[in-house]
């Protein structure tokens, strides 16, 4: 892993941050570079409630490789309170339990270990919602 790139992506990884159009109040996530034609100042940093709801789901059965310590996983589409709709891990959950419309959350889990440079790769993924 390039520690430089996770080095600039914690904001987005552990906070869940996006971003505010200034003009629209539309937010978007992933944060992403000012468009052709854009001003830099367009978009504002946003922090995400880390709150939204399952808008769809499946569960993983074959994972990738080096994910298949942890198959099955269940993995969700989740429309967050402020309107973006990501992909994330859910965790803390028994996939019986789980439904679409169904309030999560997002918490910080480790997601890997890169090995010999010793850098533990930390992200969000969603549980269900605790309140």
């Amino acid at each position: 892993m390039d520690i430089a790139k996770h080095w600039r992506q914690r904001a987005t990884r552990y906070r869940l941050e996006g971003q505010r159009h200034r003009a629209t109040g539309e937010v978007r996530f992933p944060p992403q570079p000012a468009a052709l034609g854009e001003s830099a100042d367009t978009w504002e940093t946003y922090a995400l409630s880390g709150k939204g709801e399952i808008y769809s789901f499946s569960v993983i059965r074959q994972a990738p490789t080096g994910f298949e310590h942890v198959a099955p996983y269940p993995v969700a589409l989740i429309r967050l309170d402020e309107g973006p709709l990501i992909t994330a891990q859910l965790t803390d959950c028994v996939e019986a339990d789980l439904s679409i419309g169904q309030r999560v959350e997002m918490v910080t889990r480790r997601l890997k270990d890169t090995g010999e440079d010793g850098v533990l790769v930390y992200g969000y993924k969603f549980r269900p919602a605790l309140g």
